[in-house]
């Protein structure tokens, strides 16, 4: 199975810039060795189980939790029997209809 987590969380209370924040969330993720894409307005997670997207939502908000007051997020989910692999695939299967060369 293929859960697709696709989230973005940020604190409200700490001005205009809170890429110190949100990096930390990023760095939690890369550590944790699952598959992941960041974007300009989001990060996207590849897992096997709804359990393991959550936890990745929950591991994030505990790295805000501390010292922020107001934590916003927003989260999207794509779940998928059968697949694997689907963060890279999606994009490839897009590039190959459009008649443009695969980009690895």
């Amino acid at each position: 199975m293929s859960v697709m987590l696709e989230f973005a969380m940020f604190p409200t209370d700490k001005g205009e810039s809170v890429s110190e924040f949100v990096s930390r969330i990023i760095k939690m993720i890369d550590e944790s060795g699952v598959t992941y894409k960041l974007t300009p307005m989001g990060t996207i997670v590849e897992v096997e189980t709804l359990d393991e997207a959550l936890d990745v939502v929950k591991k994030a908000y505990s790295q805000l939790e501390p010292d922020c007051h107001r934590i916003y997020s927003s989260i999207k989910l794509d779940i998928r029997k059968g697949k694997t692999g689907r963060l890279a695939q999606k994009i490839e299967s897009i590039e190959k209809n459009i008649g443009r060369e695969v980009k690895k």
